[in-house]
């Protein structure tokens, strides 16, 4: 017969100054997410249509993937689209210029970090978190397609977690175009080699998203996605506003 464990509470323990000064870390730090919640709905509920572009911060300027980056930005901003991007260098500093350069608002979601984060000068509009999962959530929300170019692990996750969103339908359904088909070749075919034949993802969770290499081909396929749809909306339809906070 297993005995039932014993879980001290924080009442429980002997030093109740620690006690109260662990309970008091935890409540602030509530704060400071539900801060950074309304201060991000307060700033971009009105952003709308808006694309996130995901991407290194470590990719040069006056590289092959910086420049193709600010043109895509350009392109969708001239478009109608508010690009959103890290805030940082590399490839999100690609994008918010192109956008800053175009006509829709240049978005910046900065991330505070011991390295490789600081803000680029092309942001119209520039928020800060502390915390990666408010950002995320942030990222999320407020995207009506996400274009993704070359990057690391962070790029990755940030790949991946919109994929299981859609995948799982916690999230609506937006276009996702990976840029850079050297680039993304290998992981694709890991994909289709491996993870399909597993049974572990379904084989039309491939068609979630688009390669190309092609600026244009991005912009053509994010309006081609609306138009067979139906084009995204100023303010999302409740159940779609709603289905963004299921993460």
């Amino acid at each position: 017969m297993n005995k039932r464990k014993v879980i001290p509470s924080l009442r429980s323990i002997a030093d109740q100054e620690k006690a109260t000064a662990k309970k008091a870390r935890a409540s602030w730090q509530m704060f400071t997410i539900m801060a950074e919640f309304i201060e991000a709905t307060e700033y971009l509920s009105e952003i709308r249509p808006a694309v996130s572009i995901y991407g290194s911060a470590r990719i040069k300027p006056n590289t092959e993937y910086y420049k193709l980056t600010t043109t895509i930005a350009r392109k969708l901003s001239d478009a109608g689209f508010a690009v959103i991007s890290g805030g940082g260098p590399g490839i999100m500093e690609a994008a918010n210029k192109g956008a800053h350069a175009g006509k829709a608002p240049s978005v910046g979601l900065n991330i505070e970090l011991p390295h490789e984060q600081h803000g680029n000068p092309w942001q119209d509009i520039s928020l800060r978190f502390r915390h990666f999962f408010t950002r995320k959530v942030t990222f999320v929300k407020n995207s009506d397609a996400v274009i993704v170019m070359p990057g690391g692990f962070g790029t990755l996750d940030e790949l991946a977690e919109v994929l299981t969103l859609i995948q799982t339908k916690k999230s609506r359904h937006v276009p996702i175009v990976l840029v850079g088909s050297k680039f993304w070749e290998g992981l694709l075919d890991w994909f289709k080699g491996s993870l399909i034949p597993m049974g572990l993802i379904g084989e039309n969770d491939i068609d979630l998203m688009k390669v190309t290499d092609d600026p244009d081909e991005v912009l053509e396929h994010v309006l081609a996605f609306y138009e067979e749809r139906g084009a995204p909306t100023e303010v999302p339809a409740k159940s779609d506003d709603d289905r963004m906070f299921y993460l």
